[in-house]
């Protein structure tokens, strides 16, 4: 795993390219590879890398050259089916210096062109630069596990793996996109390739990006599609469990190739407990496993992850993390998301990640893409009882279904019907809408935007239509299942720009850790795309499939309990009595009022609710997190100087044509 960057001025700049432009944005994304940094430098063109070494220790360096030099890479990511693209290169007669699975992506662009990507099985950003066409090539994997983020202005292009890099360099404005923060306000994240920030775009997941003379050209090279109609209806449930059971076990085969040891996260549930299954099967040795868990039994699961690492005899560190440690770590959170989030989440995982790295482990593997892909998340389950509702919506108890889908939400549980019907019956009967099953959530978190300034607000000029969303579907999305609609939007939107992002790759390369997802391989998310619905989410058992398969792999007790979402406690965290200062300064009304971003009456009226109860709502405790993150997103970003030490970089080199 690594970072990388570049500068290509394919027309002109006003600053000279220099080696030390590149050098400035890898200084800052040292953390995603403290190992080893390199740059290579031709013409008007400059591309680096920093690297965390995990396959070919020895002689896997970048950048990397082909075995002609026409085409150089940089590289961040893994190819799992590299030994097997080797060789078939080999028979086909290319050399090769190295073990790296890096120089198996070039070798194979150079014979293939673009269409290498159809070959790769894995999670990469990459870039190549081809010296006899003067062209660049940029590719992201295909539900962007790994980030891209690029600039382009008056004839120059500019990537890195991380925003903060490209603030490095002096020309790139720094400024809050309005309609940006609509977005995250609505969905969570931005709508790609928009990020929080003017002018800087992300290159959108499955897709490939070619700079040259002519600008700029970006294009797909890979859909999520999901099977029409009662297509595959009549499936054999055997037939299924038994061919996810071979794609599960090769995937977790290929993600288990390292140089170094690899670990596993163990949250205690179904999806973590299925992965290191596998792990113990295909290698019985001795697995490092790693664990968070919550004082505030609300949001603890410790008892059923030492119920796992006992089951399959792991090396196991149960971290627990305190409120004082989520409010003391927030900030350098928000520093690795590089976006505003509305959840304290990805704070306890980015402290997981540097207990791993504490213990020597590069590498992790997780049960990211179940739910999404198994159709695991209430929001499936809370979709087709709305549905249900929305034929009879007079009835009485069929609203009631919807309270005991969130257990763990006290305020939830001790809703009086009038209050569920109020909550869950927002546009009820618009079932033919094509994000039906989104509209509740995003409603809900849109009330959020109401504490934006009224600048900020008039600055959006309506942008947070749905339209946005409606826009971006695929054209056969109409012919999908209720049920499909639900999880493109849930991995499209949520999964990719949220869950991959600021609370997975950010927060484990913030500790020099690369998680690794056996559910998110292409062939599985294929497989579940056309499997019958019953097999994903029969009646309300989610991940019906994935149950069946877990028999007798794992401790009955966690197949059979009911689903909980990964949460982290929130306002006893971030505004107490025990709270850092620097919180309390960036939510003061004069940092409010000199930031402009959000009202600052509303905002106080919101601190005032907060301190005077001992049980915040959902919908403040995500306004209290929003605020502070955008405002600390705005103090780091763009009040304060972004600083480079060029000095962080390890066993440096510079390879010149």
């Amino acid at each position: 795993m690594c970072g990388i960057a570049g500068i290509y001025n394919y027309h002109s700049l006003k600053e000279p390219l220099t080696e030390e432009n590149v050098k400035k944005m890898l200084s800052l994304i040292t953390h995603r590879g403290p190992d080893e940094s390199g740059v290579f430098l031709d013409k008007n063109i400059g591309i680096g890398n920093v690297r965390l070494s995990i396959i070919d220790l020895s002689t896997g360096q970048q950048p990397m050259p082909d075995i002609t030099e026409r085409y150089w890479i940089v590289y961040n990511g893994e190819i799992f089916n590299f030994k097997e693209l080797r060789t078939d290169l080999i028979k086909k007669g290319i050399q090769f210096k190295t073990f790296s699975d890096t120089e198996v992506v070039v070798q194979m662009f150079a014979r293939y062109g673009s269409e290498c990507l159809q070959q790769f099985n894995g999670q990469f950003a990459f870039c190549i630069w081809d010296r006899t066409k003067n062209e660049l090539f940029l590719a992201r994997d295909r539900v962007g596990i790994r980030p891209l983020f690029y600039w382009a202005q008056n004839g120059a292009f500019a990537f890195c793996s991380e925003i903060k890099g490209l603030f490095s360099l002096g020309q790139i404005e720094r400024t809050l996109d309005t309609e940006s923060l609509s977005q995250i306000f609505t969905y969570w994240t931005t709508l790609t390739p928009k990020t929080p920030f003017k002018n800087i775009f992300e290159l959108q997941p499955g897709h490939y990006m070619q700079v040259n003379s002519d600008g700029l050209q970006t294009k797909k090279y890979w859909s999520m599609n999901f099977a029409s109609g009662k297509e595959n209806q009549n499936r054999n449930l055997a037939d299924s469990v038994e061919e996810l059971d071979s794609l599960l076990q090769d995937a977790v085969k290929i993600r288990l190739r390292a140089d170094v040891p690899v670990g596993a996260y163990l949250s205690g549930g179904l999806d973590s407990s299925v992965t290191t299954s596998y792990i113990k099967s295909i290698n019985p040795d001795v697995l490092n496993t790693f664990s968070i868990g919550f004082a505030d039994k609300v949001y603890d699961e410790t008892a059923y992850q030492l119920e796992a690492a006992k089951f399959f005899n792991t090396n196991h560190t149960a971290f627990s993390c305190t409120a004082e440690e989520l409010a003391e770590n927030f900030a350098e959170t928000i520093w690795h998301t590089e976006f505003p989030i509305l959840r304290t989440s990805p704070t306890p995982m980015f402290l997981l990640s540097k207990k791993v790295r504490e213990s020597n482990i590069k590498v992790v593997i997780t049960g990211e893409g179940a739910d999404e892909f198994l159709a695991g998340y209430n929001i499936f389950k809370e979709t087709k009882i709305r549905r249900f509702w929305a034929n009879e919506p007079n009835s009485k108890a069929r609203p009631r279904l919807l309270a005991k889908l969130y257990p763990y939400i006290p305020m939830m549980k001790e809703s009086p019907d009038l209050a569920l019907k109020m909550f869950f019956g927002y546009k009820l009967k618009e079932t033919e809408d094509p994000a039906y099953s989104h509209l509740l959530r995003w409603n809900n978190t849109g009330r959020l935007k109401s504490f934006f300034s009224d600048y900020i607000l008039s600055s959006q000029n309506g942008s947070s239509s749905i339209n946005e969303v409606y826009g971006t579907l695929p054209a056969n999305f109409a012919n999908w299942s209720d049920l499909s609609k639900s999880q493109y939007l849930e991995a499209t939107i949520f999964m990719s720009g949220y869950l991959l992002s600021s609370q997975g790759d950010r927060m484990a390369m913030g500790n020099s850790v690369e998680g690794r997802y056996p559910f998110l391989d292409y062939r599985i998310i294929e497989f579940c795309n056309n499997l019958p619905d019953n097999q994903k989410l029969n009646s309300l058992n989610e991940k019906f499939i994935l149950k069946k398969l877990s028999a007798g792999r794992i401790p009955a007790s966690i197949t059979m309990r009911p689903k909980q979402a990964y949460r982290a406690p929130i306002s006893g965290s971030l505004y107490s009595k025990k709270t850092p200062a620097y919180i309390f300064d960036i939510l003061s009304d004069a940092s409010i009022r000199s930031y402009g971003i959000f009202n600052p009456e509303k905002v106080k009226t919101l601190l005032t609710k907060i301190e005077r109860q001992e049980t915040s709502s959902e919908i403040d405790q995500m306004a209290l997190v929003g605020i502070l993150s955008t405002q600390l997103l705005y103090k780091m970003f763009i009040q304060e100087p972004i600083i480079a030490d060029t000095g962080k970089l390890m066993n440096y080199r510079v390879v010149d044509k």
